[in-house]
Parts: structure tokens; C-alpha cells; sequence
């Protein structure tokens, strides 16, 4: 799809369906003019999930991506991105088949304790490790669920994250949400939303929980901690992505090579935790 998704209410300003935006390489400049025109407001919070392959061919790459966001942001702007580190969970909770059950307690010893700034992301893709590796970037303390965040609100957004509650009220998410933050899904879906998550914590459903754990550094050594946390589930966050697109508070345009979704996070989350309840409960 090129130009505007004509489906939603709000004009992006990028044009009529058929403009497509100018090959690449695209310069960073271009992509914060799209962003600014998309709805991006600048002083405020963002949280990106972003596909840097869908965007196309970018001048410096993924970092070119991370000074567009900043850009269209301004000085005063906050940008979060997730940061999960999936390696570091218990191998008994991730259940590699490529990992031996008899092997399973020496990959565990084997793992390395999570540090904030060196753990690498994982499956975030280029443009969240371009953001965590940015000079002045903070991270927040989750070994397995971390949120990396850079800009004058981003040590009040990290400070919480609880290892038995990573992604509701003990999260970032939760302090994201009260920001008044954007949602940007740059070149992927709803399947990649992670405030979702933050909906299925507030919808009032009961929520399993599993056990996991983590190796971390306690008084100067690492030390293998365990606890329980909820266990969500995102195999119906494309089905309501299309619901709420229906409520035409979905603005939709193209960045770069990419189709860029921007929602208020505070309307998706309470549009879904209600969605979550009704749609769920219907199939239980």
C-alpha cells in the first residue's frame, strides 16, 4: 500500500493512494519529514516495534532509522523500544528442541548474567539494537523483558520492572501508557505490539502463570534466580489490530518503503483489554 490508508478518519498528509515515496536510499531527513506528516508529535513518548527490511534501503542503516525517530521527536521527546533478551531464559521454560532435556541444567549454568548494557536483544531486529547501543541510552532491569528508552523521560519510565511482572503494571509498559505515549508499527503488525500485552494485563481475565528464571548479578556475583510470571499470549493480536483499525483511530502512511501505523496508546489499550475480555472469554 502506498500513500494514506484511506480506511481512517485522519489525513496524514502524505499524499493520495498511489503516491509511493522516492526510491532509496532514503536520507533520515526524509523519513522524520514522513513521520512529523504521519502524526509523530514531537516533545512527546513513542514507543517503535520497527522492520528495518521493510523500510528499505536507508542512508547509515539502522542507526539512519533511530536519528529519523529522534528527529521527528525533537530534544524533548522520548523514544522506547523493547529490548527482550530471550536467551537468558530457563531452558526449561523456552523448550528448544535443539537443547537436549540432559543437557538443559549446563546450558542454564552456562548462561551469562544479564547486564544492561552489554546483554544483546533478541529477534528485536537492527533497529531496536541501534537504539540499546546508543550512547545515552537507558535499559531497564527485566533480564528476559527489557525496554530501552533515550530522552529526558527515560529513567522515570525504566525505574520499575518487576521480574514476576514484566509487561503489566510492574512494567514500562504501564509507565509508557501513563505518559500519553504513540504506538509506532513501523513496517510490521500487531503481532509485534507489545502494549497489547498491557491490555491483556488489565482486561480482568484470569491469567496462568509460569514458572522461569534468570541468571543476574546479586552482591557481585551471578546468581540463578527463579519467579513466576504471566504467561501471555499473542496469537490473536492480528485479529484485533484489525478491529480497532475499524474504529478509524488508526493513522496509516507510508515511511520510507514501509506501511507505518500510529495509534494512541491509551485508546488501543483500553479498546483491547475490552476486546481481550469479550472475544476471549467467548472462546474459552
Amino acid at each position: 500500500m502506498t500513500g494514506i490508508d484511506t480506511s481512517t478518519s485522519a489525513s496524514t498528509g502524505l499524499g493520495v493512494r498511489g503516491d509511493g515515496p522516492p526510491p532509496g536510499p532514503h536520507l533520515p531527513t526524509e523519513l522524520a519529514a514522513q513521520l512529523r506528516a504521519l502524526g509523530v508529535r514531537p516533545g512527546g513518548v513513542l514507543l517503535v516495534h520497527a522492520s528495518l527490511r521493510a523500510i528499505g534501503t536507508v542512508v547509515a542503516g539502522a542507526q539512519g532509522v533511530v536519528l529519523a525517530l529522534e528527529d521527528a521527536l525533537g530534544p524533548a521527546g522520548t523514544l522506547v523500544m523493547p529490548s527482550q533478551s530471550w536467551q537468558l531464559c530457563d531452558p526449561q521454560y523456552l523448550d528448544d528442541p535443539q537443547v537436549p532435556a540432559e543437557r538443559r541444567d549446563e546450558v542454564r549454568d552456562a548462561l551469562p548474567a544479564y547486564d544492561p548494557a552489554w546483554t544483546p536483544s533478541r529477534t528485536m531486529g537492527a533497529v531496536a539494537e541501534a537504539l540499546r547501543t546508543q550512547p545515552g541510552t537507558l535499559r531497564s532491569g527485566h533480564p528476559h523483558r527489557s525496554f530501552v528508552a533515550r530522552g529526558p523521560a527515560a529513567a522515570d519510565l525504566l525505574a520499575r520492572h518487576d521480574l514476576d511482572d514484566p509487561v503489566g503494571e510492574g512494567s514500562p509498559l504501564a509507565q509508557v501508557h501513563a505518559a500519553g505515549a504513540q504506538v509506532l508499527l513501523l513496517g510490521v503488525g500487531y503481532d509485534k505490539c507489545t502494549a497489547l500485552h498491557l491490555a491483556e494485563a488489565r482486561s480482568g481475565l484470569p491469567v496462568a502463570r509460569v514458572p522461569n528464571g534468570a541468571p543476574l548479578m546479586l552482591d557481585g556475583r551471578r546468581t540463578w534466580v527463579r519467579f513466576e510470571e504471566p504467561a501471555v499470549d499473542d496469537g490473536d493480536f492480528l485479529a484485533l489490530g484489525e478491529a480497532f483499525a475499524v474504529t478509524r483511530r488508526e493513522r496509516s502512511g507510508q515511511v520510507g518503503g514501509a506501511t507505518a501505523r500510529l495509534v494512541d496508546m491509551r485508546e488501543l489499550v483500553c479498546f483491547a483489554a475490552a476486546w481481550f475480555a469479550r472475544t476471549r472469554l467467548a472462546q474459552a
